[in-house]
């Protein structure tokens, strides 16, 4: 095609009418239209080039003559005719030239200084243009950009030989002995196969165009892996491996990474003891780990901070026990962190709510595109991804460990139903595990005002922005990773 191998573009219309033998692209816009010195309707410039390189595409891929694109403004309820000169035609390709530039580049260019051009931006969330001023200007107050929420579905196939496929523009859920299940796949943000489900291929090729995320989990509630549909994300994996080669950067991106999941237990610890009475245990945790986060900033290496997180998680497992209500059965209470295999209840709902919470950041690092292999703290393996594993530490506290107390001091535990006794080994049933899910997936709805930006978001969408803001940290607007902490 040899327009195509010209000019590089393809686009949709949003018309194409004929007026006497000539074809005219029309485009349709809600706002209002551009106006000159003397009142009279213009387009605005950018989209002058947008209608100018369709009927250039026009002509190249038909071989037809387009004298001009018409622009539709809605709000003024006018049309303005935009000519298509070899002027015109200049331009367009002098656009091609500057975006095959910008694209061969490994370096993003520098957020515009006219704020007022990004609050429509469609890019605004993968640039983030406020928070790059933020990261530049401690006083700068941003605006909230970046979509509040995610309204798409996370689909969880629990039930063993439910198989997922696809019909027409929908995914299709077929359970044993039940009825078929279709659901919108505009209305899916995420798959989540557990145990032995299986997914036709017809179906994997549907989510990957649909830009739904496809995750295992094992029956036994361990993440396995995530459907890897990224594309066109190389530029970003360069900037990535160029950063997180430097071990000064992966020391200071360690060190935020420890002291965030630390002052967040510390503080969980010290939620604990409002309108409680305090125990000495719980007192001498949180003054211990005051003191051990105070050593943090001055780690001289990795192998430190492991050492200083060890003594962090050491002393917060062995006060958390604390926290449980005594009027709870002793069926839920546990005596520090255990697992593969979980030996008690407690360790069975909290590991498995570390794998949700995995495969909701390798869904974030996928999404944003970049190396989920190559994090800054831990390091490579071969099970889970390291980057996943960093990420994992600053959600551990809010999203599990807060979810997995309240349930069981409010009782929401049935210690027979809800768990499976396999030897010393503590699992949850399929009852359980569906309970937890939607305790889980209750949880991500609700909202934190992230400390750093000021402003709201659910912790469905935390995910996302705080990798954004990980790549900001070696894109030269680094300063708000790392700063979700409890208050």
């Amino acid at each position: 095609m040899k327009w195509y191998e010209e000019l590089g573009l393809r686009g949709r219309l949003d018309a194409l009418r004929t007026r006497d033998g000539q074809t005219i692209p029309y485009e349709h816009k809600r706002g209002r239209c551009h106006r000159d010195e003397n009142k009279q309707p213009q387009a605005w410039e950018s989209d002058r080039l947008q209608i100018l390189a369709y009927a250039y595409l026009l002509e190249s891929a038909h071989g037809i003559t387009v004298k001009e694109g018409r622009i539709r403004y809605h709000a003024d309820n006018v049309i303005v005719h935009v000519p298509l000169d070899e002027a015109g035609r200049l331009k367009v390709k002098e656009a091609i030239r500057q975006a095959r530039t910008l694209r061969q580049s490994a370096y993003r260019p520098p957020v515009i200084d006219n704020e007022r051009l990004c609050a429509r931006c469609s890019l605004a969330p993968v640039c983030l243009p406020e928070e790059a001023r933020l990261a530049h200007n401690q006083e700068w107050q941003p605006i909230r950009l970046f979509p509040e929420d995610d309204e798409r579905q996370i689909i969880h196939i629990l039930e063993p030989g439910t198989s997922v496929g696809k019909t027409g523009e929908q995914i299709k859920i077929t359970r044993r002995n039940q009825p078929i299940e279709t659901v919108p796949a505009r209305q899916i943000g995420q798959l989540v196969l557990h145990s032995f489900s299986q997914i036709s291929t017809q179906a994997l090729h549907f989510c990957t165009d649909q830009g739904i995320g496809v995750h295992f989990i094992s029956g036994g509630g361990r993440y396995l892996g995530s459907f890897d549909t990224r594309s066109g994300s190389i530029q970003r994996r360069i900037r990535q491996y160029a950063a997180l080669s430097n071990p000064d950067a992966c020391l200071e991106l360690a060190r935020k990474l420890v002291i965030c999941r630390g002052q967040g237990q510390r503080k969980f610890l010290m939620r604990g003891t409002r309108g409680k009475a305090k125990t000495d245990n719980l007192d001498k945790a949180i003054a211990q780990m005051k003191a051990v986060l105070k050593q943090v900033p001055q780690a001289k290496s990795l192998e430190s901070l492991l050492g200083f997180e060890g003594n962090l998680a050491a002393l917060y497992f062995g006060a958390l026990p604390d926290l449980i209500s005594q009027e709870v059965s002793k069926e839920l209470h546990f005596a520090g962190r255990n697992r593969r295999p979980p030996l008690d209840r407690f360790n069975a709902m909290l590991g498995f709510g570390y794998a949700l919470l995995l495969k909701d950041v390798m869904n974030a690092i996928l999404t944003v595109g970049l190396e989920p292999a190559l994090g800054f703290y831990h390091q490579p393996r071969s099970q889970a991804a390291p980057l996943a594993l960093d990420l994992l530490e600053i959600f551990r506290v809010p999203l599990v460990d807060m979810t997995v107390m309240a349930s069981v001091n409010r009782g929401q535990w049935d210690t027979k139903a809800d768990f499976e006794i396999r030897g010393k080994q503590v699992w949850l049933s399929e009852v359980g595990r569906r309970k937890f899910v939607e305790l889980y997936e209750c949880r991500k709805q609700e909202s934190w005002k992230h400390p750093a930006t000021g402003y709201s978001l659910t912790y469905r969408r935390l995910f996302e922005l705080e990798v954004r803001l990980l790549e900001k940290e070696w894109s030269g607007e680094g300063g708000l990773f790392g700063q979700l902490i409890l208050r």
